[in-house]
């Protein structure tokens, strides 16, 4: 009886000093997979190309201004910051209600700042959707 203690605790001891590797945070691996759909949108923006911008909006953005051509009208008269930023620092994702939504600074080309706030939708499918963007100007240094 003494020699299987002294296995288990033997088991035990190498346990501890080899700990199981550590689960991902889901919330971590969902934060990645957002910022980088947000990341790939601002890239369309960048290069113009509106179809692969409005590809990354979600079905209600989409039925909402119908046409690549009316979305990219929409962002380049109303969100001239997320359209061509200077920089863009992502923050924490944070839950609203339910809702995730990814926090990002925005500096415009015009040197204002702005915390960008971009509540997300999960397809069926399990990819992520930006659904909206809402623009809050950060005061100035």
């Amino acid at each position: 009886m003494r020699a299987v203690a002294l296995v288990l605790a033997a088991l035990l001891f190498a346990a501890l000093l080899f700990p199981l590797p550590a689960r991902a945070d889901p919330r971590a691996e969902q934060r990645a997979q957002i910022v980088q759909v947000i990341e790939r949108q601002l890239d369309a923006f960048k290069k113009d190309d509106g179809k692969l911008a409005f590809s990354f909006a979600s079905p209600n953005i989409q039925t909402q201004f119908r046409s690549p051509e009316i979305f990219m009208q929409m962002v380049i008269s109303g969100y001239p910051p997320v359209y061509r930023p200077k920089s863009v620092t992502f923050l924490e994702l944070v839950e609203d209600d339910g809702r995730l939504i990814q926090r990002a600074t925005i500096v415009g080309a015009d040197g204002d700042a702005f915390m960008a706030l971009y509540p997300m939708m999960r397809m069926p499918d399990g990819s992520w959707r930006i659904d909206g963007c809402a623009l809050v100007p950060l005061p100035k240094i």
